[in-house]
C-alpha cells in the first residue's frame, strides 16, 4: 500500500490496466474525502498536541469473487483511491505476483527518488567532534 500511496494515478492506472481482464468491482461504500488529525510531539518525544488536519480520501470495493480491498490517499483524488483499493483486492489472490510486477517500476521510482534525496542531504551533513586539550 505504500507503493500505491506513492504512485500517480496515472501509473496505478497502467498498473491496473497491464494485468488484463480483472474481476469487476464494485463499492462497500461510496469513495469520499475526509480529514484526519495530525499529531506531534515536542521535541519528538515530548507531549503529544494537535498539528492541524490532512484531507484524505478513502475507497472499499469488493470484488466478484468476493475479495475486498481498503485504500487511504493522501488528497482529494477518488480515482486514485479506488484504483489502489481494487490493486489491493487483486493482491490477496492468485494476482498477487502479478500485481507485484506491475508495481515494481513505481517501487524502483520511489526508491530512485529517496536515494537521490539521501544523497542530496548527506551533502550537506556537517560532522561536529570535539577537540581535546592538552591540558587536565
Amino acid at each position: 500500500m505504500a507503493t500505491c500511496t506513492g504512485a500517480t494515478t496515472t501509473e496505478l492506472e497502467q498498473a491496473l490496466g497491464s494485468l488484463g481482464p480483472i474481476p469487476a468491482a464494485s463499492d462497500l461504500r461510496g469513495t469520499e474525502p475526509g480529514l484526519v488529525m495530525l499529531r506531534g510531539r515536542m521535541g519528538g518525544d515530548g507531549n503529544a498536541f494537535n498539528l492541524g488536519e490532512a484531507t484524505v480520501t478513502r475507497a472499499a470495493v469488493r470484488l466478484e469473487d468476493g475479495r475486498t480491498g481498503f485504500a487511504y490517499q493522501l488528497g482529494r483524488d477518488a480515482a486514485k483511491a479506488r484504483t489502489a483499493a481494487i490493486l489491493d483486492a487483486l493482491w490477496q489472490g492468485p494476482e498477487r505476483d502479478a500485481v507485484e510486477a506491475a508495481l515494481a517500476p513505481v517501487r524502483q521510482r520511489l526508491a530512485d527518488e529517496a536515494a537521490a534525496k539521501a544523497r542530496r542531504v548527506a551533502a550537506t551533513r556537517v560532522n561536529f567532534f570535539t577537540m581535546v586539550r592538552g591540558e587536565d
